[in-house]
């Protein structure tokens, strides 16, 4: 009886190894170093890129919903909320039209609402870029961050 949990572990072990190495080898597996949302287009910096584009003038998007924003944000981020994205864009559009630097954040792992918003950006002709890991990854840089509804 006691080779049976030590056979079924060995076996478990065994297949995941293989579906590792058939994953790296194969050519068709996914790329585990990367962030599952990324797309063949989208572009990601990290925070320090970031931080020396916002000193250089860019404009920040902060697509976590409003109350995130109001919470607390980067100084001069403007809301552009994933969720209610038509109605905050008609909002900014002529300001993100203008410029030619574009940054967009939201929650950081596990949040692709910055990934969709720079998509519907690029769609309506409006390049930007996503800040790699979001909102944690400038926090934990320890950027600044500014509080209320104002940018």
């Amino acid at each position: 009886m006691p080779l049976r949990p030590l056979r079924i572990v060995s076996i478990l072990a065994g297949a995941a190894v293989l579906g590792l190495c058939w994953n790296g080898l194969s050519g068709r597996g996914f790329a585990l170093t990367q962030n599952a949302y990324l797309q063949e287009g989208d572009v990601e910096v990290g925070a320090p890129e970031a931080r020396t584009r916002l000193d250089q003038g860019a404009i920040f998007l902060d697509a976590r919903p409003i109350a995130f924003y109001e919470m607390s944000h980067i100084p001069g981020a403007l809301p552009l909320p994933e969720d209610d994205f038509d109605r905050a864009f008609a909002k900014i559009e002529p300001h993100l039209r203008s410029s030619f630097d574009i940054v967009v954040y939201c929650s950081g792992f596990g949040c692709e609402a910055s990934h969709l918003v720079a998509r519907k950006l690029k769609d309506r002709g409006i390049p930007a870029i996503v800040l790699a890991e979001g909102w944690p990854a400038w926090t934990d840089a320890g950027y600044p961050v500014k509080e209320g509804p104002r940018p």
